[in-house]
């Protein structure tokens, strides 16, 4: 599942690196919680909460409907 998660970020990877920004894989729970670091501009912008509810969860979610949730760390 771990890879099937880090595939899903793999594709979303290239818009955040377009705004200068990128996001890092750091862990899948076992309470199925996605947990990601926000890195670059993404990292301290106002709106990284919108970025990782609005867009990294909805996607890994669709694909992965048993995941629960994305969580920045």
């Amino acid at each position: 599942m771990e890879e099937n998660i880090k595939d899903a970020i793999a594709q979303i990877r290239p818009y955040l690196q377009r705004d200068g920004g990128d996001i890092e894989f750091v862990e899948l729970t076992d309470d199925m919680i996605v947990k990601v670091r926000l890195q670059g501009h993404c990292a301290g912008c106002p709106g990284a909460t919108m970025t990782i509810k609005g867009v990294v969860e909805r996607i890994i979610r669709e694909a992965y409907p048993e995941i629960q949730g994305v969580e920045n760390v």
